[in-house]
């Protein structure tokens, strides 16, 4: 029996076009094209933050639905309904499976991630967010939302592996300011709803037909939009070859000094989570989550609630209508500051961590968040609202940069290697504030309604049990120490790590590569993903004026 076999050597395989050999930077890529192609991507998936505009449209897709028959309509009935319109509480059930996905997905797909590479991880996760946003409009014009939830699902997926997938990649072409370059991609996540919201609201109207609000075409219409828009992301991502640096820098020496707690060696993904180092910052991400999105999740009620008519120089008693819109119209621009905040302190915090350290950021922002929130209440029975809403706003911008810090945090301790998967790993702490703090928040205001307590005061106790959450970041971060050499991976792991994602075969480019021109191609690629953040910050600021 004869058989054919090459003639010398096995046969050199061309590299797919999604595969990570294709995208290893040569001498003419800059590295600051790498943070437009992470924020095309994070200002996509953002806009989960923003979903809130669908609600109540969602709420009014079937017109003149039969009274009696959808009174009293069970949840069960409500997921195969056609004839009924969906309740609030069902429809927002759509963000609970976004953060939870989000958190699950990131977790399972982090290792794929990491020898896959972003282009692939991030073709992916437009295929998940921008394709599932198409299908959810699909979902919304049938009517059935059972198979709402299930694209919600699939969505979620996006979202996880979207978030995390220019984490390990900008970490890498940053090493001198591991803060900032993940602050800028993570800014993106914070600044999305600003920019996807006003565009819900407005393709929603364009598509509106007979008062009914064009939900489907609109989910529809920004499923397109994102795909593009992150598929040239993902495309727009290149891989620093293994040993690259920046010109004229050298990492510190040391390993993981007390000082410096800057590791030199790696931690494989598989053995992070085996550490204490892994939970304690994973308590630190989750107790901060946990205390910012409660507020998040009611800061309108809140404000509401607690000053009422004293927004508009009103008393209660007497208050019109036209100042009762100006109350809400108030509210609203809170909204829209939080945003603004949420998303530029993702970079303002992150970019500081560079310079004082990631565990000193943290212990500053756990003190001030924990004398903020326990402020708020006497701000409230003062009737001070700017001392209200500037407390609100600085505590908003300390939850966006926990978020962005993070990934540096988990580089310094963890090394570079695998960081993108133990981030992916660690963001599952997200997914359990996300359930936990609106509950949380939701629980004992209604608690305190039903046993009285008048609505001014009803925010308290809530607020000083958020303090207490982060009285706990605030020890978890205390305890983090260097993690024991035991866990460090082997020179012989190392290798065959770095032999999976191909960074083996690419060693010999990395003295000149990522020094390209920053040229033409990069002005473009800031403009493209500039221009809409600015126009959704001038929307967040319009909106905030109200306020004033």
């Amino acid at each position: 029996m004869s058989t054919v076999m090459p003639a010398a050597g096995p046969r050199a395989e061309t590299p797919g076009l999604l595969s990570r050999e294709r995208i290893v930077a040569g001498e003419r890529f800059n590295r600051w094209l790498s943070p437009p192609a992470a924020l095309a991507i994070h200002l996509c998936i953002g806009m989960a933050y923003g979903f809130s505009v669908f609600w109540l449209p969602m709420t009014r897709l079937i017109p003149h639905p039969d009274a009696a028959a959808c009174a009293g309509l069970s949840f069960w009935a409500e997921l195969f309904t056609t004839s009924c319109n969906w309740t609030v509480p069902s429809v927002t059930h759509v963000f609970e499976i976004f953060i939870a996905l989000l958190g699950i997905s990131a977790a399972i797909w982090g290792g794929w991630l990491e020898h896959a590479g972003p282009r692939r991880a991030g073709f992916v996760a437009a295929l998940c967010w921008g394709g599932g946003l198409v299908v959810l409009g699909v979902a919304v014009m049938l009517h059935q939302l059972w198979l709402v939830y299930l694209v919600a699902i699939v969505c979620g997926i996006g979202q996880g592996i979207g978030y995390i997938t220019p984490v390990s990649t900008l970490i890498k072409w940053f090493p001198d300011r591991r803060g900032m370059a993940t602050g800028f991609a993570i800014m993106g996540y914070g600044g999305g709803a600003m920019v996807g919201a006003p565009l819900a609201v407005w393709l929603m109207g364009h598509f509106a037909s007979g008062g009914i609000p064009g939900v489907a075409p609109a989910l529809m219409a920004m499923g397109v939009i994102y795909f593009v828009a992150m598929s040239a992301g993902a495309f727009g991502f290149r891989v620093a070859p293994s040993g690259w640096r920046p010109a004229g820098w050298a990492p510190t020496a040391s390993i993981a000094s007390e000082r410096t707690m800057i590791t030199t060696r790696h931690v494989h993904v598989n053995e992070a989570w085996k550490t204490p180092q892994f939970w304690l910052i994973w308590g630190v991400l989750g107790l901060n989550v946990t205390a910012g999105i409660a507020v998040i999740s009611m800061a309108s009620p809140m404000l509401q609630d607690m000053f009422g008519a004293k927004l508009v120089g009103a008393d209660a008693t007497t208050i019109s209508a036209a100042q009762r819109a100006a109350v809400v119209a108030a509210a609203a621009g809170l909204v829209g500051l939080i945003s603004l905040f949420n998303s530029l302190g993702r970079l303002f915090w992150a970019s500081l961590s560079d310079r004082i350290g990631r565990k000193t950021m943290y212990f500053t922002i756990f003190v001030l968040g924990i004398v903020l929130y326990a402020l708020l209440p006497t701000w409230g029975h003062l009737g001070v609202a700017a001392l209200f809403v500037g407390s609100i706003c600085i505590i908003m911008s300390m939850y966006g940069g926990g978020f962005a810090t993070v990934p540096a945090y988990l580089a310094d301790i963890f090394g570079t290697q695998m960081v993108g998967a133990i981030h992916g790993r660690l963001i599952t702490a997200w997914s359990a504030a996300g359930v936990i703090g609106p509950a949380l928040i939701a629980g004992l205001r209604q608690f305190q309604l039903d046993h009285g307590v008048a609505r001014t005061q009803v925010y308290d106790i809530t607020l000083y049990v958020m303090a207490v959450l982060l009285l706990g970041g605030l020890l978890c971060n205390l305890f983090v120490r260097p993690v024991n050499p035991k866990h460090w991976m082997s020179d012989e792991q190392l290798a065959r790590e770095r032999a999976l994602q191909r960074e083996d075969r690419v060693a010999e480019s990395a003295e000149f590569a990522g020094r390209g021109r920053f040229g033409a191609t990069g002005v473009l690629a800031w403009l493209a993903v500039g221009v809409p953040f600015l126009i959704g910050l001038f929307i967040a600021l319009e909106k905030a004026a109200a306020l004033f």
